[in-house]
């Protein structure tokens, strides 16, 4: 899959992402042409890759965001994408992440509310620690807040089982 490749290729388990630099017209021509070797590869190798799923993420500012095609097909553009889990916006904005991850944060607290009737600190310390805290660690590990409302977010989350 790799043979011929010019332009970073990651793979993990059945997703594959194809990177590269567009500061001049080379750079979007040397994408293009991988994408032609990858659509050749697929097709030798009777290995057809899902072209809804295939999405165009334009970082940086100034981004020329030009359009691609795997095979006949253009492929879509998209503002943001999730990789391994992990929400990415066109301006490496991780804000979205903390929303996403507060948010299941906030909704198994409040599965833990309506379905555990002991209110003892040491039961809902242990609910906390197994079933919300991996959320907020997840999200505070992976980028560190940055922004004063991403930390004022998980900040309120944390401070919920304690009313």
């Amino acid at each position: 899959m790799d043979s011929g490749i010019e332009c970073p290729l990651s793979k993990f388990a059945d997703d594959t992402k194809l990177c590269g630099v567009v500061d001049m017209l080379e750079g979007r021509d040397s994408i293009q042409r991988d994408l032609d070797r990858l659509e050749r590869w697929s097709h030798a190798k009777l290995m057809k890759f899902n072209k809804a799923k295939c999405k165009v993420l334009h970082v940086g500012q100034g981004n020329p965001k030009h359009n691609y095609r795997l095979g006949e097909e253009w492929i879509e553009s998209s503002p943001e994408e999730k990789d391994l889990g992990v929400l990415i916006d066109e301006k490496l904005n991780m804000s979205w992440q903390c929303t996403s991850e507060t948010q299941k944060a906030n909704h198994i607290l409040h599965c833990i509310k309506t379905s555990v009737t002991s209110r003892s600190r040491e039961v809902i310390l242990a609910f906390y620690s197994a079933l919300v805290r991996p959320h907020l660690d997840y999200c505070v590990k992976l980028w560190g807040p940055q922004d004063k409302k991403d930390m004022e977010l998980l900040e309120r989350v944390q401070r919920r089982p304690r009313r």
